[in-house]
């Protein structure tokens, strides 16, 4: 089992920056791999960008490459999603996703809204 509380959403201008968090109950180096999807009003959630614990590994859609970057901070149990040059269509409830062992488990955090407006 494992929980996650995100937080660091909010109301931003285009091309403007945020900082997703996402905190995990227990040590992320028992977790083999973590990410953030997004889901816009009516549309299907997608994923953002993952990371594979144990060496960092990182993998971002073609959607926010050269924008967000997701890392993490071993001591903090915590991932972050760093979003730059933020625009509308970012605009999304953005959630935190852990998968505890390969093919073992899949775990949800509440989600942090997103608005990318004028």
């Amino acid at each position: 089992q494992v929980q996650l509380v995100e937080s660091g959403g909010g109301l931003v201008q285009p091309g403007g920056s945020l900082r997703l968090s996402c905190a995990a109950s227990r040590s992320i180096g028992s977790i083999w791999r973590m990410g953030w999807y997004r889901q816009a009003p009516g549309k299907e959630r997608e994923l953002v960008a993952r990371i594979i614990t144990d060496g960092g590994t990182t993998y971002v859609a073609d959607s926010v490459k050269g924008r967000f970057t997701i890392s993490r901070a071993a001591a903090q149990n915590t991932v972050y999603l760093q979003m730059n040059n933020l625009k509308p269509e970012d605009t999304a409830v953005y959630y935190c996703n852990a998968n505890p062992s390969v093919g073992g488990g899949n775990y949800w955090g509440q989600g942090t809204q997103v608005t990318v407006s004028s």
